[in-house]
């Protein structure tokens, strides 16, 4: 009976499906061990790889049809360095309550001869697909709408991004039916 207990036991811990792990080596009397490092990004993203990360900070908007207003923001650039293409997730919130404002999500792909193919899907209902190019050693990146979806109004949209001393800033312009191309959105942000 004892021999039959013994061998349930050693087919629980042998059961399929189920691994056990032996606990990792702490150094430094305990201190957990380092992380690995990040795996490298796909070669078609290694260009763009200034953006991967979580950046917060601050922005302020204006048009000649709206009151001047700011904002706080976030902006999340991810991949698998698996796949040559970047998500793209963006929030922003009323500074003084923290109220959402808005939202939009999409994917960025940096093409070998410099350019990106961008699609942003917005919480308003618009979608954009952009098309621009980015400069890796400058850590600038430009685009320009080649079809604004699901908008009355909206005409055009340009984006511009820029990575100076550790620091994301960004301009939108915006066309309407009314209104020339010119500034609605500005930020500064900090990778998180």
């Amino acid at each position: 009976m004892r021999k039959e207990s013994n061998r349930r036991s050693d087919q629980q811990k042998k059961s399929p499906g189920i691994e056990t792990e032996t606990p990792k080596k702490m150094e430094g009397g305990g201190a957990p061990a380092p992380a690995a490092p990040p795996p490298a990004p796909h070669p078609a993203v290694a260009p763009l790889a200034f953006l991967l990360g979580k950046w917060r900070g601050e922005g302020e908007g204006s048009f000649p049809t709206i009151s001047p207003f700011r904002y706080g923001e976030e902006l999340v650039f991810s991949h698998h360095p698996s796949k040559p293409v970047i998500s793209y997730t963006q929030r922003t919130w009323k500074p003084a309550s923290g109220e959402p404002m808005h939202a939009e999500s999409g994917y960025w792909r940096p093409r070998p001869d410099g350019s990106v193919e961008v699609v942003i899907s917005q919480s308003t209902g618009l979608a954009e697909v952009q098309k621009g190019s980015f400069d890796a050693e400058k850590k600038t990146l430009t685009l320009q709408s080649e079809l604004v979806g699901n908008a009355s109004k909206v005409k055009q949209i340009t984006r511009a991004f820029q990575l100076v001393d550790g620091e994301l800033s960004y301009v939108v312009q915006m066309a309407t039916i009314t209104t020339s191309l010119q500034p609605h959105l500005k930020a500064l942000l900090k990778k998180i």
